[in-house]
């Protein structure tokens, strides 16, 4: 270490400890990648404009930050050290940067309500909330939200109104939820921003596997935000958030006739997913 970076790492004394620790490693781990990278000014000023410009993107409906986070592997890296648990729990996933609050509804509902609704693939999602013996959770709270078969989001999409491919639903007495949408699509993230121009400048495709996103609360148990990605998609090896893992991929059943309790008039795609949560007082010890 040089006299630099313990003479920097020397001022950090603040009250809270846990944050001096974050602080040092970044300081030290900054000052390395100066030393191995050398930038020259003009390039460290220029990534510090680029910063400053992501910031300036940064909407209630868009956070160009978790977009680069995503991009760089950052994201995913965080859940990996953050949500270990039992073998069979269901992995966290990117929550990506096009999280918004959603309409509560009724399960069964249809949450498409946009032009997707006459031109895209019905499909019905179903499955259980359970812990990780297989208990049913009653109550448990699921977020939803997806892009549309264009793989636009309500927020992006001015022919779609806020809200739209986006629910709060509740489990059951069984655990048990359904949702009546449409077939999503691959789709490549923003690239009118700094995310985009970075994977440009690095010789990256933008694509993004056909899923939906997950939110799952429910009392004692850990949190879940994770993925549906659609088993079949060509970017499944590519993702360009590295979000896709094997246990989080579904094969959806092509049916090609009506379903009286799905409550779909002609053929449609099904999905099973169930969701394992994890204690909050879980151990590994």
């Amino acid at each position: 270490m040089n006299d630099l970076v313990t003479q920097v790492q020397a001022t950090i004394d603040g009250p809270d400890e846990r944050l001096n620790t974050i602080v040092g490693l970044l300081v030290k781990h900054l000052h390395a990648f100066v030393e191995e990278a050398e930038p020259t000014e003009r390039e460290w000023f220029a990534g510090l404009d680029f910063l400053v410009e992501t910031g300036q993107m940064c909407t209630p409906h868009r956070n160009e930050f978790i977009l680069l986070s995503d991009m760089l592997g950052l994201t995913t890296a965080v859940d990996d050290v953050n949500h270990h648990g039992p073998a069979n729990m269901t992995p966290s996933s990117v929550e990506g940067p096009f999280h918004s609050p959603a309409p509560t509804r009724e399960l069964g509902d249809w949450i498409s309500f946009g032009p997707e609704r006459a031109r895209a693939t019905p499909m019905v999602v179903h499955g259980k909330v359970l812990d990780c013996d297989g208990t049913p959770l009653a109550g448990a709270v699921i977020d939803l939200w997806q892009a549309n078969d264009s793989g636009l989001y309500d927020s992006q999409d001015p022919a779609q109104d806020l809200g739209n491919l986006r629910a709060l639903l509740t489990t059951d007495a069984d655990g048990h939820y359904w949702f009546r949408t449409i077939r999503p699509s691959s789709y490549p993230v923003p690239t009118d921003g700094t995310g985009g121009r970075l994977l440009k400048a690095v010789g990256r495709h933008p694509m993004r596997p056909a899923h939906l996103h997950l939110r799952v609360t429910a009392d004692g148990y850990r949190p879940l935000t994770t993925h549906v990605f659609l088993a079949g998609d060509p970017y499944l090896t590519s993702d360009a958030a590295f979000a896709v893992k094997e246990e989080i991929i579904c094969h959806p059943v092509r049916r090609p006739e009506g379903s009286d309790r799905w409550r779909l008039d002609g053929p449609h795609e099904e999905i099973e997913f169930d969701v394992r949560l994890v204690p909050e007082d879980w151990s590994a010890e």
